[in-house]
């Protein structure tokens, strides 16, 4: 039996949640998202104590149970607060830009790279150069995540000098190179 299946999800004001036909449909103010249930899970809506239920017939529904009350719970979350990563650029002459609905990233290749945002994600950039620093905001966690290890990948941080494309509170341990090598050797 799932533990965090059981709890029931508190809907706040402001936020409309459908069911139908196994598809859980939530509306707020940052947005739309909507999770298509496994047959083996049922959810109920309690329109007078605003929280949602989740219920199983089987042993196998209650495997599932968890991993779509989070997805449900998390979706609630995106639309009414949202979900975000910082990200900061490391390296010398790297920057980051949004021109239209493309972040611009200059991290040492011999052009920028252009990366087209997906529709529901918005990219802020709150400093350009010099260890770069933007945030990935979103109202689906999947999605902003997602997107975040995509950017992330067009740079990966390098072991020498800690440079590329990393999470805010990304720890990097880095190398000592071959000075280190050759000094213990004499």
């Amino acid at each position: 039996m799932s533990r965090i299946g059981k709890l029931p999800i508190a809907v706040p004001q402001g936020v409309e949640v459908k069911i139908t036909n196994h598809t859980v449909m939530v509306k707020g103010p940052k947005g739309q998202l909507s999770h298509t249930l496994h047959p083996l899970v049922s959810v109920e809506f309690d329109s007078k104590a605003r929280s949602l239920h989740f219920k199983v017939s089987s042993k196998e529904g209650s495997a599932l149970q968890g991993l779509f009350r989070s997805l449900v719970s998390n979706a609630i979350e995106g639309v009414t607060k949202g979900f975000s990563k910082e990200m900061a650029i490391v390296g010398l002459g790297y920057s980051a830009k949004i021109q239209g609905k493309d972040l611009v990233l200059s991290v040492g290749y011999t052009k920028p790279i252009q990366v087209r945002m997906p529709e529901g994600i918005a990219v802020e950039v709150q400093q350009a150069t010099n260890t770069a620093k933007f945030i990935i905001k979103g109202a689906d966690k999947h999605l902003v995540g997602q997107f975040a290890a995509m950017v992330r990948g067009l740079r990966p941080v390098e072991p020498y000098k800690g440079k590329g494309v990393r999470y805010k509170d990304e720890v990097v341990r880095k190398k000592a190179g071959k000075a280190f090598a050759t000094a213990q050797q004499a």
